[in-house]
């Protein structure tokens, strides 16, 4: 699956996306938050716990509880507001 990185945490991640392929324990989006964070250095820092930021699932706004088998692409961004 392509994971991609918007705005900051792109840049403390180290790049914009990546293809990884999970191990089957990773089921839901916050599992694959888990298994990220010990990519890198920088994947820690930009996927913190208690850090703000929002995760989609095929271009589709999702919480940490989705399930991500068969995803194609998973987005993870910081907190936007509109007006």
């Amino acid at each position: 699956m392509k994971v991609r990185y918007f705005a900051w945490m792109k840049r403390t991640v180290g790049l914009p996306e990546e293809q990884v392929e999970p191990p089957s324990e990773v089921r839901t989006v916050g599992d694959l938050v888990v298994w990220l964070r010990g990519r890198s250095p920088g994947h820690a820092e930009a996927l913190a716990e208690g850090a703000a930021f929002g995760a989609a699932v095929d271009q589709r706004t999702a919480t940490f509880d989705v399930p991500i088998a068969g995803a194609r692409e998973v987005a993870f961004f910081p907190p936007f507001t509109g007006g």
